[in-house]
């Protein structure tokens, strides 16, 4: 299988619903357009940023439907379509696969709490039925209660169409190991944006971004210039986002960002339950705003994304 690039930026976009809790499928079109017009590379659709443990396989499955129109190849789209259920994982990676999409983002397993040799049984399964689909793994065992070990990562980067791993355990060793165990054209990103430049000096990739909703064009300049060997320019950038990259989980992601996004003009509607809070939290409200706006984040207006017919 020929290697995909899906770049160095990649966003976990969040999903917009209407008042009545209704997926919008409008909004989030408009949405993924500010996305990659402000230094999005890759968009992650139904990831645990897009809510989608309340998410049905039918609406995740008509939103991949919707962005892949809308953005028509403008940027590459990962499908999250991970589970906890290997067959019910198969089921969606294939339907992704068929339609067409770029990639699938696995996470591991919730809840049940595999041995290793399960996870790597488990990811290797849902490969082999998407054979022509890259996949990127993602490890989060505050999400999960389930850690992907290093070893196993190397195990399963043996698997054709394996290619890179969302790493949000925090721990710079872990990612190190991972990428002593690995071949070079294994990606590895960082599932966190305030690690995202310390995970790039020992060899990430990236990131797949909750910040970069608001502050895209900026993470990709600190990127751009981490590459190109200026490594101050890069720390100064990540030094004047770290307020934000922490501030973005104060509480329960996706909260804050779906909160900052109505700040900045780009309302995505309501949380779903058990998300939702019983009454505004004006704190993390204030926090937000103070935040953005030393950064110059709150516009006078974001323009309408989306010809209107």
């Amino acid at each position: 299988m020929s290697k995909v690039d899906f770049g160095q930026l990649l966003t976990a976009m969040v999903t917009p619903f209407d008042l009545e809790g209704q997926v919008d499928y409008g909004a989030a079109a408009k949405l993924a357009l500010h996305l990659i017009n402000h230094g999005t590379d890759t968009l992650v659709i139904c990831g645990t940023t897009g809510e989608s443990p309340t998410l049905t396989w039918d609406e995740e499955y008509k939103l991949f439907q919707v962005i892949k129109e809308t953005i028509s190849g403008k940027a590459k789209i990962i499908a999250g379509t991970g589970s906890n259920s290997t067959a019910e994982a198969i089921a969606a990676t294939v339907k992704a696969a068929n339609l067409g999409l770029d990639g699938t983002l696995q996470v591991t397993p919730y809840y049940n709490k595999p041995p290793q040799d399960g996870l790597y049984g488990h990811f290797q399964a849902i490969a082999l039925a998407a054979p022509n689909l890259p996949m990127i793994l993602y490890n989060v065992p505050s999400r999960t209660g389930c850690k992907l070990e290093a070893a196993t990562v190397a195990e399963l980067a043996k698997v054709t169409n394996i290619v890179g791993i969302k790493e949000a355990t925090g721990d710079l060793d872990q990612a190190s190991c991972i990428r002593s165990l690995t071949p070079p054209d294994f990606d590895i990103y960082s599932g966190d944006d305030s690690l995202t430049l310390p995970l790039m000096a020992v060899g990430a990739k990236g990131v797949i971004s909750v910040a970069s909703h608001l502050a895209g064009d900026r993470i990709q300049q600190m990127i751009q210039a981490f590459t190109s060997g200026n490594v101050q320019t890069a720390t100064d950038i990540h030094i004047q986002l770290f307020p934000l990259f922490k501030a973005l989980f104060y509480t329960t992601n996706p909260i804050p960002v779906k909160m900052a996004l109505k700040i900045i003009g780009l309302d995505t509607g309501v949380m779903r339950s058990p998300l939702v809070q019983t009454k505004p939290n004006l704190e993390l409200e204030a926090k937000l705003k103070s935040i953005m706006a030393t950064l110059d984040l709150i516009p006078n207006l974001i323009p309408d994304l989306i010809p209107k017919s």
